[in-house]
């Protein structure tokens, strides 16, 4: 065995070593996480899902899938078809609740974009149409909130109305109470899911599908 060969296989064993203990790190931090949100949810059980929810799907479907999302947020950007072919596929046993998690900049202007269209009855398409535009208002920095109003308005809301709402007290409150829930839940970044009450760790389309799939079928 030369020496060449024993640094190579020096340094494939400090490799080995490295992400077994990078694997062992992110299962404690996770295992810590749960941990965590299940004592919030044991001081705070309402939490997780608040009556101001907005809720896709049936009211009193069996199964939950809470989503922490940011309209601003790319990855919440890629996730909602999925979400909504979830919806189609298990029209009667999933409803989807909503949490704000507004972290970017601009995005609590964009929550409040989504409030008014609620009481207009138009959430969804407003949602559905500030998602699929979203590269054009949400620029990191510089976000384009007239463009996110603009395009609510050809989704249907009614624009003059919303401007005597978009302040309204209760939508301020369902703002705070959120990012206090956010801040409760330990809410690190979006989207974060949780299915029936436990949280999604290693988020992926397919890891999504699979926690919803197997929650459905253990309802027999």
């Amino acid at each position: 065995m030369n020496r060449r060969t024993v640094v190579v296989g020096a340094l494939a064993l400090g490799a080995g070593t490295f992400a077994a203990g990078s694997w062992y790190v992110t299962r404690q931090r996770e295992a810590e996480q749960a941990a965590a949100v299940r004592e919030t949810l044991q001081a705070q059980p309402d939490a997780l899902i608040r009556s101001h929810s907005p809720i896709l799907g049936p009211t009193d479907a069996p199964v939950s899938l809470v989503e922490f999302f940011d309209p601003s947020c790319e990855a919440c950007r890629a996730f909602h078809p999925v979400v909504n072919e979830l919806l189609r596929e298990y029209p009667v046993q999933l409803r989807v609740v909503l949490r704000y998690t507004p972290f970017h900049e601009g995005s609590d202007e964009a929550v409040r974009i989504l409030e008014v269209a609620r009481r207009q009855n138009l959430f969804e398409p407003v949602l559905d149409i500030l998602f699929d535009q979203q590269p054009a208002w949400a620029l990191h920095g510089q976000p384009r909130l007239d463009l996110a109003w603009k395009m609510a308005g050809e989704a249907g809301l009614d624009l003059a109305r919303a401007e005597t709402e978009r302040l309204h007290p209760d939508i301020t409150g369902v703002l705070n109470q959120d990012m206090a829930d956010v801040q409760a839940m330990q809410i690190k970044g979006t989207p974060t899911f949780f299915v029936n009450g436990e949280q999604l760790m290693e988020l992926s389309i397919e890891n999504l599908r699979e926690a919803v799939s197997n929650a459905i079928s253990e309802l027999g």
